[in-house]
């Protein structure tokens, strides 16, 4: 089966009118058919740099931001009212074994959280989890991975110190860690230490980075070192960014992030907004490698992740709003993705392509969303009644469009 779409974007540097995409999926009806689509453009499906999957509770906690350091905010977050209720769905022992409990359905439900913004790839920053909590997902969870959380806490959550975990990666999987996430002493003097401690490397990816100067911005560009922005989560926590334009400037390899709704914005489309927003002289083409090509490098994970080819498993469809195919994400929301597909099976979209693939409709949730019935993959309206159940009223998520 092809689709001929209006507009293609493969990636920064290349996009194309009325291309031709093989779909390349076990589960196509009819080899033979050629569809042509006037109002779409394709794109490689997003890949969020950083969320805490089984955080994406609502609304944010922090009622003292911004803050001098995200130390503090981790201890007040724990007290507030939001991550209370959270706890009445799964308590975390200390173990931070994401199979027990109720952990999956809050972990499934940072899934859809990613789904239903045209993720197909999601690094989820915790300690690292057995085969089988990867396996679960309907989207890639990266899995082949070391982490600690900071330097200043060490791997409170689970895991070996800072050195011995990106000793484990010995330097082929990335090695991640929250680091200089503040405005204090401590945040400004992270990186001399990090630095010292060997951990400047070309398959270490920093979260925020908001502290870092630049001379030591460069230092991360040399070594090719990743960073990752939050914006929305680093304006509401310390109230400003890591210095974007050193960043570009000295050509350090930027991706971008959610982080969790404790402390972000509903999903990649938002941040993608809020990026363009807080930065409004660099063009969207530029941003669109933050979240495609630069974090398929950073993720250490082959090129059918972060460009869109011809003959294509993964896929996405937006409808098209915007003549330049860059700024058309500016103007999208979740209802606005009339296809996502990742690794040939149909995950999230308009049931009008459901139709063109041998599937069991009892895999799927249906749904209307403003004028069209949608579907996706799996059952999200069964997680909500659990959680409703569990905490006895009904709970709203802005990131499910149902």
């Amino acid at each position: 089966m092809k689709f001929i779409v209006e507009n293609c974007v493969h990636d920064d540097k290349d996009q194309s009118s009325n291309c031709v995409l093989k779909i390349n999926s076990h589960l196509i009806k009819s080899q033979d058919q050629v569809i042509e689509f006037k109002d779409l453009t394709a794109y490689p499906p997003f890949i969020n740099s950083h969320d805490h999957l089984v955080g994406n509770w609502y609304p944010r906690a922090g009622d003292n931001h911004p803050y001098i350091t995200t130390d503090i905010w981790i201890e007040e977050m724990k007290q507030s009212a939001s991550f209370k209720e959270r706890n009445k769905v799964w308590f975390n022992d200390g173990s931070f074994n994401l199979m027990q409990g109720n952990a999956p359905l809050l972990t499934q439900l940072g899934m859809y959280k990613n789904i239903f913004s045209g993720c197909v790839v999601v690094q989820d920053h915790g300690p690292n989890q057995i085969k089988e909590y990867y396996d679960n997902f309907a989207i890639k969870v990266i899995r082949k991975y070391r982490q600690c959380h900071s330097l200043s806490m060490g791997n409170w959550w689970g895991g070996k110190t800072a050195v011995e975990e990106w000793q484990e990666s010995k330097g082929k999987v990335p090695f991640i860690l929250h680091l200089a996430e503040g405005t204090d002493k401590v945040a400004k003097q992270s990186f001399n230490k990090f630095d010292r401690l060997g951990l400047l490397q070309p398959n270490t990816i920093i979260i925020h980075g908001i502290a870092l100067k630049n001379e030591e911005i460069k230092k991360c560009a040399k070594s090719g070192t990743s960073i990752c922005c939050c914006p929305e989560s680093n304006k509401f926590l310390i109230g400003k960014t890591i210095d974007i334009q050193a960043c570009l400037e000295y050509n350090v390899n930027l991706i971008l992030g959610t982080d969790s709704t404790l402390s972000g914005t509903p999903n990649l489309i938002s941040e993608i907004k809020a990026f363009k927003k807080y930065n409004p002289n660099i063009p969207m083409k530029k941003i669109f490698t933050f979240f495609t090509s630069n974090a398929q490098k950073a993720m250490m994970i082959d090129k059918s992740f972060g460009y869109l080819n011809s003959n294509c498993k993964n896929l996405l469809l937006l409808k098209t709003k915007d003549k330049d195919p860059y700024d058309n994400l500016l103007h999208i929301d979740m209802s606005d993705i009339e296809f996502l597909m990742y690794n040939g099976t149909p995950i999230y979209g308009s049931t009008r392509f459901l139709k063109l693939f041998n599937i069991d409709h009892e895999n799927y949730f249906f749904f209307n969303s403003k004028i069209e019935e949608k579907f996706v993959i799996g059952h999200p309206e069964k997680i909500i009644e659990k959680i409703d159940l569990i905490l006895g009223y009904h709970k709203d998520f802005p990131y499910l469009p149902f």
